[in-house]
């Protein structure tokens, strides 16, 4: 094996590890963002779980955050929840930071 391949290799180690740290991030996130949403619509127990699943499910809808941003004003519009835009993406940034926290320091 060249020089060249095992630094190839470094290299697609090294991608596949930040992918899979940002991937645990989002999760992260996104959780938090259920348990958050699904607190402020009276959810609890196995109905609070299995929302917060709902919500890690939207984020696989398509790039970006803009589906979980989505299902959240959806399902706080269903429940008659008063959140605005900005209300809701600045959580979405507090969680990403407390989200970027836990995951790189193992918490």
């Amino acid at each position: 094996m060249t020089v060249f391949d095992q630094r190839e290799q470094g290299f697609e180690a090294k991608f596949v590890q930040e992918q899979t740290t940002e991937f645990r991030i989002k999760a992260r996130r996104n959780h938090l963002l259920g348990l958050w949403a699904g607190g402020l619509m009276g959810l609890k127990g196995d109905e609070l779980a299995l929302y917060t699943g709902t919500v890690l499910s939207a984020d696989l809808a398509e790039p970006g955050d803009d589906d979980v941003f989505r299902k959240i004003v959806s399902d706080f519009a269903a429940a008659k929840i008063e959140q605005s835009d900005r209300d809701i993406h600045a959580k979405m940034e507090q969680f990403l930071t407390v989200a970027k926290r836990e995951v790189l320091t193992g918490e």
